[in-house]
């Protein structure tokens, strides 16, 4: 099972400033532009952290993953029922966003390898 205070090197007490730099880190250390050479790798880490900076960067998502793990947003528990979050059933299936989005977002929608790359 993936971690994501591990993906982002973060402890599980992180403050949200933590999460956004060490997320702005990683994601500009292994955005699949930039290692060209491992795109493969390069993909499969960028969306990894993608995923963790998206849900532990919003406090109500990061509540319920603390709380049920990865399980509880997704809704695959196994069949084991539905997940309570604030007493209430956490009805949405949380669906992750494309890695790209993410990143575009964090960025103010700018590229920061434009300079780099031409873009």
């Amino acid at each position: 099972m993936v971690d994501y205070y591990q993906v982002l090197g973060v402890r599980r007490d992180a403050s949200a400033d933590d999460i956004k730099k060490a997320y702005r880190k990683l994601a500009l250390r292994w955005h699949p532009d930039k290692n060209p050479e491992n795109k493969e790798e390069a993909e499969k880490k960028f969306k990894e952290l993608s995923e963790a900076y998206e849900v532990l960067s919003d406090a109500n998502k990061r509540s319920i993953y603390d709380r049920y793990g990865k399980e509880g947003l997704t809704g695959s528990n196994g069949g084991r029922g539905s997940h309570f979050h604030n007493g209430d059933h956490f009805h949405e299936q949380f669906t992750f966003r494309n890695p790209e989005d993410v990143f575009r977002e964090f960025f103010g929608g700018r590229d920061p390898f434009a300079d780099l790359f031409g873009g």
